[in-house]
């Protein structure tokens, strides 16, 4: 009985001592089950942390290589047009902190890239007695730069992205379309924080200024000087149109938009806000409303529907101005005259009418024949309903035979002999 028992012992201690090699070996698996899979997304959790983190730290060094530029550093702009104008991203395309000693400031088809100091010399330290403009967009200085040239420098309010944009919208299209009935851009400045633009200088300032500015010493425009002007500007809006591809509607066409050479030739100024028809459905782009009371087509205003006849109906706007002398919106006047077009409309299409809305300056200068032709011109500019309003290459059209006449036909159109006009095609 006792060998046995002691058998069963000695055969027990085997299982025993089994057993409890089971149980040592058990728990070390279980930890390895456990600490791997959690030491895996430890390693997955920090990756994602430096990922997360070098992402917000890059916009951080952008902006202190911008800080830390030097104190001239100009900010160079590689043109692209098309993206320029369709792209949020208001840094592509520059190159900010530049060393101009290492990287000479380039000419981009002819404009110039100028520093803040500069600009600051041209302008007398940008003097109030060198102001010859003030709009939404920035002051205008007259300006004498280094080659002894006279330049306006257009000293622009930034006001976050869309200052930004509208600088280099201008810089972008202005260096890409050229046209003796735009206004030229010389050069720009984007040093550090500063956005000018420098353009050719013209000595009789805007449209607005001889029709609408109060106790203005120059003599009335002239009918024969106003036609041209009228011309003038319709070859503008024509190139922008049908002679670009795509093409720019300018969005923002007005008197003040429109400066006067020497010869009182008209040229088209201020593409801030102009769109380019990439982004077209059907003809039309779907935008934020944006531009001047008075002058914007109704389809536009209303809806944010902007195709090229909303510039042929703010061009008839200015042709209004240039027939009547007055300004869009002039709550001064008597009640159902405070809008230009609405009172000038039923008007324009009656003979009886139209001579007494014509600007009393311009008495006794034209033909009754021309200014029917002229009337006519501006009521189908003024539409309603844009589809009725013609294309600017028919409004070119109609008013170069009149423009040819002038010379041999107006009545007293050399009685302003002091306002010259040169010969261009």
């Amino acid at each position: 009985m006792d060998t046995d028992g002691t058998a069963t012992a000695a055969s027990e201690t085997p299982q025993l001592a089994a057993h409890s090699h089971h149980h040592d070996i058990l728990p070390s698996t279980t930890i390895l089950l456990v600490v791997m899979p959690i030491t895996i997304i430890i390693l997955l959790l920090a990756i994602l942390f430096i990922t997360v983190m070098l992402r917000r730290m890059r916009p951080a060094k952008e902006n202190d290589s911008l800080n830390s530029s030097p104190e001239h550093g100009n900010c160079i702009f590689v043109p692209h047009r098309n993206a320029a104008l369709s792209t949020p991203d208001v840094k592509g395309g520059c190159l900010y902190g530049v060393n101009s000693s290492r990287f000479p400031p380039p000419k981009v088809k002819g404009i110039q890239v100028f520093t803040y100091k500069d600009l600051e010399v041209a302008t007398e330290n940008f003097s109030e007695t060198n102001v010859i403009g003030n709009g939404g967009f920035g002051v205008v200085y007259k300006g004498i730069l280094s080659d002894g040239n006279m330049a306006a420098v257009k000293m622009l309010h930034r006001e976050g992205k869309q200052g930004e944009r509208a600088f280099r919208q201008e810089v972008d299209l202005l260096s890409t379309l050229h046209s003796p009935y735009l206004m030229e851009l010389l050069g720009y400045c984007a040093d550090q924080h500063h956005r000018l633009l420098i353009f050719e200088f013209m000595p009789n300032g805007t449209l607005q200024q001889h029709l609408h500015t109060p106790n203005n010493r120059a003599q009335p425009l002239n009918w024969g000087t106003r036609l041209r002007i009228a011309l003038d500007c319709a070859r503008a809006l024509e190139f922008l149109h049908e002679h670009t591809t795509p093409s720019v509607i300018h969005r923002d066409f007005k008197c003040s938009n429109i400066l006067l050479d020497q010869n009182f030739r008209a040229k088209v100024s201020d593409f801030g806000l102009a769109k380019i028809g990439s982004d077209k459905i059907n003809g039309q782009i779907s935008t934020r409303v944006m531009g001047t009371t008075g002058y914007l087509a109704p389809e536009y205003a209303s809806t944010g529907r902007l195709t090229t006849k909303s510039d042929v109906y703010s061009y008839g706007v200015v042709l209004l101005e240039l027939l009547t002398g007055r300004v869009p919106v002039d709550t001064k006047r008597p009640s159902g005259e405070h809008v230009l077009v609405s009172w000038a409309l039923p008007r324009l299409t009656c003979r009886e009418k139209l001579a007494k809305m014509v600007d009393p300056a311009l008495q006794g200068q034209y033909y009754k024949k021309d200014l029917i032709q002229i009337a006519a011109i501006a009521a189908m500019c003024v539409q309603t309903e844009a589809d009725y309003r013609p294309l600017m290459t028919d409004v070119v059209q109609s008013l170069i035979p009149l423009v040819k006449n002038l010379s041999s036909s107006c009545p007293s159109n050399s009685s302003r002999s002091n306002q010259r006009v040169s010969p261009r095609s």
